[in-house]
């Protein structure tokens, strides 16, 4: 993906969590669910993500504990390898290396060293096998799986198409209007098919699963149908039932561990228990958010878990009562807003569910909060026309936000414009103003200009419209005495050029100039005057997008057209400073230095350019930046400056871009798993564990441990240094099938617990100048001891080496106790 040498690229968000189904741990303490090219391991307790397992070169397509070992899990990729992890350190045991694309994964009991995985068929498009693959025994970590038998041919490529019936005795594979059903020890395959004719519904199967203690297996349908099979050993003498809520396709199934509850989700959002398989006795837990692409359940029967569609999971208890819910970056429709900071918080902020807006923290992976914009409830049909959210911008400091939504009609869109400020008390935007048909086209940009020398009467807004005009947006006093805000805003400027359609607009760093471009043609405007100063133009080709440098820069604007020409514009003398021929796709300044970020799409190819305005050679260049078109970028201000000489454009703020797959990435000098050590990830699983009685009084025993040995003082420092040696912790935390040979390690070990003389502390020179300031006190002391340290000196030449020298803090203490009365001691 990377050059060598390169900065990695490393998928920090919003993976699609409905690659396959989610694990749940033996102990049902645990969440194991696949996040792009990742698994992650989530707390069910404390609700953290408390480790991300990452070793795949390609999307994880499966993952099975393994049926002989809990504690272990089974995870396949495209990247055509099969890996054994202990999850719980996150350690990978063994690579079984097949060739192929991995589509899904399935592990049985009775089958010890193998495992079950769809592949594609060789030779042929669109078609996929079932195979057996034999794992391989051996002393390494890397070993082959080459060694395949097929099963089922012709099956479908989602996990959910295939399901292994009661003690693995066979496997069921459904695919268009066909069911197979194959008998591992007769070796017998039976096939079912159902009608295509259209007026009795639509028959195609969309999911299959089996009931664990009977002889059943259960289909879901596109119609909305659920059957149940039985008698299938029997080509002819098979019978089904019938179960019916859904309104559309069923998306999965799933049977309780008794099977005595059978779970259904679809787009309806709404989970579906039925009892008994009785279609009279169900249950439901509706509002769920999104459509249902997966169902897992626990072994122990109490807990299951929802994929939805939009990467968000959902754990809900066995009475169907919803327990809580992991949300990252919620997967919209369609990413219309752009990548937004919010100055607040430093979350992006993008298109969420249906008329939200997600807040989205990049530290911990999670949605902070969702903002309901469109107040209107979203009903799940195709070709319905509906009210999104469109565009979205912040002012400098965070306190006003401007939303645009419209319908989804092209001709006569209904356009809303909506400004929301920030209330402190209940840490939320609020609703100001609200503008009905702000333009009468669509609204293709907006942006605020905020100058806080100025104070808030420099807080303007612009929008752009295909109606051909930009409008300028003020704060006015509400004059109303029932309204409620005390301000609102209103149009106070109206600008045109030649009636084309505006189409970008952004506002210089010190916010004097406003840059609007229409179609093939940059137009500067004064902002206080509204006068237009000069135009820019560099055809063929409209203008895709713009921005001011920053900085040094400020005198520069960047422009990139859509005949993939990149042009930078002195704004002094009014002329090209120069252009290059680029397919620029994103363009994307640096709010905290004078860089520019601009990612080209070229042959399928997305390429990544570091400039200054004031030279037009890159800074940096990487092509090949990912397998995916790059929709949206965003520049995030760092809480602390990166400590990197090779890349200085990275040291201030940090890059992040979204693709066509919504898949979150950014550039990074290490990837995720090197910024864990071994022993932190360690330390958060043992903050996660349950209180015991006996911790609580461990603990208690370690806490008083630690304020005696507060109380002596400078004593016990070089023991704190040996306890807290990273060798010392690596060796107690790493588990003991990894590590290395005793000899190998018992140089690192010895060496941590040497104590270098050179390097003193700044705690070790303070003492000696203590003791250099008390030198004249401690001679009068020292001439009253010479003979009790002479006694003491012969003593120790009798020990020979066994004699050790007292640090200078420990002379100092030991001086210290010599001053002591103990005359006290007489009376006893």
């Amino acid at each position: 993906m990377v050059a060598p040498g390169a900065l990695r690229v490393v998928r920090c968000g919003g993976g699609a969590l409905h690659g396959a189904r989610a694990v749940f741990s033996a102990d049902s303490k645990y969440l194991l669910y696949v996040s792009g090219d990742f698994v992650k391991v989530y707390s069910v307790n404390t609700e953290e993500t408390l480790r991300l397992i990452g070793g795949h070169a390609d999307l994880v397509t499966g993952i099975q504990l393994n049926p002989h070992n809990r504690m272990q899990l089974y995870s396949c990729s495209l990247d055509g390898t099969i890996k054994l992890w202990d999850f719980m350190d996150g350690i990978p045991i063994k690579t079984f290396t097949v060739g192929t694309k991995l589509l899904a994964l399935y592990t049985l009991a009775s089958a010890e060293d193998s495992v079950f995985v769809v592949i594609p068929k060789k030779g042929e498009r669109d078609t996929f096998q079932l195979v057996s693959v034999e794992l391989t025994k051996g002393v390494d970590q890397d070993l082959e799986g080459k060694e395949l038998s097929v099963v089922l041919d012709d099956v479908g490529a989602s996990m959910k198409h295939i399901a292994f019936g009661r003690e693995d005795a066979y496997v069921v594979s459904v695919k268009d209007v066909n069911l197979q059903v194959y008998f591992f020890k007769r070796k017998l395959l039976n096939r079912f098919s159902l009608s295509t004719v259209k007026t009795k519904g639509d028959n195609r199967f969309s999911c299959v699963v089996c009931h664990p203690k009977e002889d059943c297996i259960a289909t879901g349908h596109a119609d909305g149908k659920i059957r149940l099979w039985r008698n299938f050993h029997h080509k002819k003498e098979y019978t089904y039932s019938t179960l019916h809520w859904h309104h559309d396709i069923v998306m999965d199934l799933a049977f309780s561990m008794e099977g005595t509850r059978l779970l259904s989700g679809g787009v309806e959002a709404v989970l579906v228990q039925w009892h008994n398989e009785s279609s009279c006795q169900k249950d439901f837990l509706p509002r769920l958010g999104s459509p249902i692409e997966y169902i897992s359940m626990s072994s122990d029967g109490v807990l299951c878990c929802t994929l939805h569609t939009d990467n968000r999971l959902s754990i809900i208890n066995s009475n169907l009562r919803f327990s809580r819910s992991i949300q990252g970056l919620i997967k919209s429709r369609d990413v219309k807003t752009g990548l937004v900071v919010d100055p607040r918080t430093k979350a992006l902020v993008l298109n969420g569910e249906p008329g939200h807006l997600q807040f989205y923290s990049l530290q911990s992976d999670q949605q902070l909060f969702s903002l309901d914009i469109v107040q209107r409830q979203y009903i799940h049909q195709a070709d319905l026309k509906q009210t999104d959210l469109v565009k979205v911008a912040f002012s400098a400091r965070g306190t006003w936000l401007a939303t645009v939504e419209e319908s989804e009609e092209v001709t006569d869109p209904e356009l809303q414009l909506k400004l929301w400020l920030y209330n402190e008390e209940i840490q939320s935007f609020e609703l100001n103003t609200r503008i009905n048909t702000p333009h009468d086209n669509h609204i293709t940009d907006m942006c605020f200009r905020d100058m806080d020398e100025l104070g808030e009467d420099s807080l303007i807004l612009v929008t752009t419209g295909r109606d051909c005009v930009f409008k300028v947006w003020v704060m006015v006093e509400d004059t109303d005495p029932e309204a409620q805000q005390s301000v609102s805003w209103s149009c106070d400027f109206v600008g045109s050029y030649h009636n084309y359609q505006a189409t970008n607009c952004c506002f210089s760093e010190d916010g004097s100039l406003l840059a609007v471009s229409f179609e093939e043609t940059v137009t500067v405007w004064d902002s206080l005057t509204w006068d237009l100063k000069c135009t820019f133009c560099h055809p063929p080709g409209n203008i895709r997008n713009i921005c001011f440098g920053r900085l040094t820069c400020s005198k520069y604007l960047i422009g990139a057209t859509d005949y993939g020409f990149l042009c930078c514009w002195n704004l002094l003398t009014c002329a090209l400073e120069w252009s290059a021929h680029l397919n620029v796709a994103v363009l994307q300044p640096d709010p905290l230095s004078e860089h520019i970020a601009a990612v080209s799409w070229l042959s399928k190819e997305s390429s990544l350019f570091v400039f200054k305005p004031n030279e037009p050679r890159p800074i940096y260049i990487q092509r090949n930046l990912c397998k995916e078109k790059i929709r949206l970028a965003a520049f995030v201000p760092r809480d602390e400056p990166e400590n990197t000489e090779k890349y200085l454009w990275l040291r201030k703020s940090q890059l992040f871009f979204l693709t066509d797959t919504q898949e979150l990435m950014t550039l990074s000098t290490k990837s995720v798993e090197e910024r864990l050590t071994p022993s932190s990830k360690q330390l958060a699983v043992e903050e996660s564990l349950p209180v015991t009685p006996f911790s609580l009084l461990l603990g208690k025993h370690r806490h008083q441990q630690a304020q005696e040995d507060t109380d002596l003082g400078k004593l016990v420092v070089h023991n704190k240094q040996e306890q807290a040696s990273p060798a010392v912790k690596e060796l107690l935390h790493t588990p003991a099938h990894v590590l290395p040979s005793a000899s190998f390690l018992c140089t690192i070990f010895i060496n941590s617990l040497l104590i270098s003389k050179q390097n003193k502390s700044a705690e070790e020179v303070a003492d000696e100048v203590e003791m250099e300031s008390e030198k004249a006190e401690d001679d009068s002391d020292e001439e009253d001891v010479t003979a009790m340290e002479q006694e003491d000196t012969s003593h120790m030449e009798l020990l020979g080496e066994m004699t050790c020298k007292l640090s200078k803090s420990q002379e100092k203490e030991l001086r210290k106790i010599r001053k002591m009365d103990y005359s006290w001691l007489s009376a006893l």
